[in-house]
């Protein structure tokens, strides 16, 4: 007897297949026909998105029934443990749960190995490695992405017109809180790369005041707040003002340079511009930057990081440490503190672009804001401080504010500059940092806690080893196994 023939395998992708067919129907015969381009695209978009999250859709399905026919096919039951080390007994088909990706909702279907007493194992779940929520990981790097950009209602504007509406403002906010969780371990994981002692070793530290919601501002700024809306609101503010909105973060930065010897007039322009015959010579580039930054936590622990972190890097000390700072006192006490506890003595530099908007100030005092004396008289007193001689800029703005008998409010911010160089003589050793070829100045970084880290985190360059590495601990953190490398199913 001849044997029959076989019914072919269904299609797995056939909705998809349908769904690609109708597409091009629609664009080659169609209302598209008549469609102008910026209509098509939004057209095109709509539809492609559906293409691919029925794509998603059908793939999962694929797997859910080849997971069944495999099972079908083994002989006997097979024997699944739980994360506890629990045997499950017996299996049923058919269990789903919810997806939302990157292309739209989806829904998963797999066989729940279950057992008297204790909690449902999900094989299928560890294999695609679903998250906890609803949400997929890859919504959650788009989140991560959109956020460090701006705001959340931003992020969220994003997210929408690049994916429809899948996801709300406050899980978005979950979603990134929760993606921070693991940027401590990596870089405690994280093995520095090796230096010679010639490249100086730079730490920068920083304040930078950010714009919180009521509820999270620091007790203090709250009554403070409260007091400023219960007298009522100034009609007018200054530029950039928000005042009792901010919370003050604390940010570090570490990194390497190779040194780059310079002179005063390659950072001050000169009156009248350069000349052609003293080519500006570059300045030292940050390399293998590492940054970190808190709202949250003291600024005790960031600049103590700060320090571990360079420590990692010349464990022996064999290296020049430059400490940049904004000057301001409190800050100058945690570096010497820890400096101290280290056995550490860095050469400590103020930044110098904080330096030059106090001698800018002061140039204002004496001339017109925009004029060519404010800018020769800025000139002449920074290329004095660069050169070494910040109390001789000092003393001589101070003898020329008493010779011309500047009003009370103008000579008030000569004294400020004068007071802030002399204050800081010691961090302002600019011609021994030119001459070394270090840097004198660096920017600093912004953001709120998790979005603050993270966003450090992508300046830093590590967003892509990082989400990798996060991927990984998520995994091991949400599919325990007594077997640390994945389930197994034994007969």
């Amino acid at each position: 007897m001849e044997p029959y023939d076989a019914l072919p395998e269904p299609d797995p992708y056939l909705a998809s297949r349908e769904a690609f067919e109708r597409l091009i129907s629609t664009l080659a015969d169609g209302p598209a026909a008549n469609l102008p381009h910026d209509e098509l695209e939004a057209h095109i978009e709509q539809l492609g998105r559906e293409l691919l999250r029925q794509l998603m859709q059908n793939h999962l399905d694929h797997r859910a029934r080849k997971e069944e026919v495999t099972l079908r096919a083994d002989e006997g039951q097979p024997l699944v443990l739980g994360p506890e080390g629990q045997p499950r007994t017996w299996w049923e088909r058919g269990h789903r749960r919810l997806l939302t990706c990157v292309f739209g909702p989806v829904r998963v279907t797999r066989i729940a190995y279950r057992g008297r007493g204790v909690a449902n194992v999900h094989p299928a779940d560890e294999k695609l490695s679903l998250p906890a929520g609803r949400h997929s990981r890859g919504l959650a790097r788009l989140a991560v992405l959109e956020a460090v950009r701006g705001s959340f209602d931003q992020a969220s504007a994003a997210i929408e017109r690049q994916c429809g509406r899948v996801l709300g403002k406050r899980r978005l906010k979950e979603l990134v809180v929760a993606s921070a969780i693991d940027i401590a371990a990596y870089y405690t994981a994280k093995i520095p790369t090796p230096c010679t002692r010639e490249m100086p070793l730079i730490i920068q530290v920083d304040g930078k005041g950010i714009v919180m919601r009521p509820e999270a501002l620091r007790e203090a700024t709250r009554r403070a707040a409260a007091k400023s809306a219960a007298a009522g609101r100034r009609g007018c503010l200054a530029p950039g003002e928000k005042p009792n909105r901010k919370r003050m973060a604390t940010v570090a930065c570490v990194f390497d340079v190779v040194p780059a010897p310079r002179r005063p007039h390659d950072i001050i322009h000169p009156p009248g511009g350069r000349s052609e015959a003293r080519p500006t010579r570059p300045g030292p580039r940050a390399e293998r930057k590492w940054c970190t930054a808190s709202v949250i936590r003291p600024p005790k622990q960031v600049v103590a990081d700060a320090f571990a972190q360079a420590a990692s890097r010349d464990p022996q000390h064999l290296r020049d440490w430059i400490v940049l700072v904004d000057g301001a006192r409190h800050q100058l006490d945690l570096i010497q503190d820890e400096a101290a506890r280290c056995g550490i003595h860095p050469h400590v530099l103020l930044d110098f672009v904080h330096v030059a908007e106090y001698c800018w100030t002061a140039a204002h005092a004496f001339h017109p804001p925009g004029s060519r004396e404010a800018e020769t008289w800025a000139a002449d007193k920074l290329t004095a401080i660069l050169a070494g001689h910040a109390e001789r800029a000092a003393t001589e703005m101070t003898v020329q504010a008493t010779a011309e008998q500047l009003p009370a409010t103008r000579r008030d911010a000569i004294l400020t500059c004068a007071r802030y160089l002399t204050g800081h003589l010691d961090q302002l050793r600019y011609d021994t940092a030119l001459a070394a070829g270090w840097p004198i100045a660096t920017g600093a970084v912004e953001g709120a806690e998790a979005v603050l880290r993270l966003r450090v985190l992508i300046t830093n360059g590590d967003f892509e080893d990082y989400w990798t590495f996060h991927a990984t601990r998520e995994h091991q953190r949400l599919y325990p196994s007594p077997d640390p490398q994945n389930y197994r199913l034994t007969a």
